[in-house]
């Protein structure tokens, strides 16, 4: 049996032997709690940003050093050679990728698009135009979930048979003005990540149980969901989210819990007990064969450095030096099938109780 070594797990991307210059399109929170901070970071060059708000890309762009802002979507879009990175919101991702030079290499953020139909003419369009294409769900580059996929691949866990996602915290959707109004929120940009991690290490599932609601103290349209992953009767797989809960850190949790047939993995999401500040992100593990928990050591954590990981796959990719694209737009649009399922489960009535005799 390999002995259990917790700093020889992987938890970085190789990186690309040349890198190549990344025009951002987008200024908003995403850009400089995460993008830009990965990129230099990871010494991706940035060679210009655009946004509508003017005022907002130069301010963005001065606070990273990032010497040209562009006047105009066309001028952006005209630099040769560049991996074009969509910060936009989901109602805009078709205009932008219309207006791409065929064959480029371009990372879009997530959503895929507000519903599967706009995910799928978005995959046409990917196709039409022949793109490197990649969605941003980077969770699956943080470091301790890097970390976890090797455990699993070298044995440490046996089988995953349960999974579990639990967070109760006190998201700032103050932060996330965009979503204001949106008829789907919490499952469309919070929980995808978790749905696409999910199918990362488990595939696609048979359907999905959900509930997703908001709250009266919120004006978003959700907040809080529960759902149910089938896999079948031997994995259990289930998620709740509550981002509501708004009485102090000492019982708010953000955790993923991977239960194998010879061991276990707890990964505590320390981003979002604080966001966008953090706290450490941790892992722990039990390894086939280990008489405890374990815990490992972690090189980073999921902001910003699972978007050095996305970045370097997708350059690497474009490249020829990976052979798999890691969220390709043919991937993402699954998780988006999955998304979708989970909203009209929800809208679905539930299994009502007999009447009483």
């Amino acid at each position: 049996m390999i002995s259990f070594i917790p700093t020889s797990l992987r938890q970085s991307w190789p990186m690309p032997s040349v890198f190549r210059p990344i025009v951002t399109i987008g200024a908003g929170s995403i850009v400089a709690d995460a993008h830009f901070p990965a990129y230099r970071k990871g010494g991706f060059p940035i060679t210009g940003l655009f946004d509508l708000d003017v005022a907002r890309a130069r301010k963005v762009a001065a606070d990273f050093g990032v010497g040209r802002v562009f006047e105009n979507i066309d001028e952006a879009v005209s630099v040769e050679g560049a991996v074009f990175d969509l910060a936009t919101p989901p109602a805009v991702h078709l205009d932008v990728i219309r207006k791409l030079p065929d064959g480029a290499t371009v990372l879009i953020q997530k959503p895929m698009g507000r519903d599967l139909d706009e995910a799928t003419a978005i995959l046409n369009l990917v196709r039409a135009k022949n793109l490197n294409a990649a969605v941003n769900f980077q969770l699956r580059f943080a470091p301790m979930m890097l970390a976890v996929q090797d455990a699993v691949q070298q044995g440490f866990l046996g089988d995953i048979i349960d999974v579990e996602t639990h967070l109760a915290i006190d998201t700032p959707w103050h932060l996330f003005a965009f979503l204001k109004g949106l008829p789907r929120v919490e499952i469309a940009v919070h929980s995808i990540h978790y749905l696409d991690l999910i199918r990362g290490f488990l595939g696609d599932p048979k359907g999905v149980h959900a509930k997703t609601i908001g709250h009266p103290k919120s004006d978003m349209a959700q907040t809080r969901t529960s759902a149910i992953l089938d896999y079948g009767d031997t994995v259990r797989c289930s998620l709740s989210i509550n981002h509501n809960h708004a009485f102090g850190r000492r019982n708010q949790v953000a955790e993923f819990r991977f239960d194998g047939t010879e061991g276990a993995a707890h990964a505590k999401l320390g981003l979002l007990l604080d966001y966008p500040r953090g706290e450490p992100d941790e892992l722990w593990l039990k390894p086939k064969g280990g008489v405890g928990w374990i815990p490992v050591p972690l090189s980073g954590g999921w902001f910003p450095d699972a978007f050095i990981g996305r970045m370097a796959n997708l350059q690497r990719f474009a490249a020829g030096e990976d052979g798999e694209l890691v969220a390709s737009v043919e991937d993402a649009w699954s998780t988006m099938a999955l998304v979708e399922a989970a909203f009209q489960s929800s809208a679905a009535p539930a299994t009502p109780l007999a009447p009483h005799p």
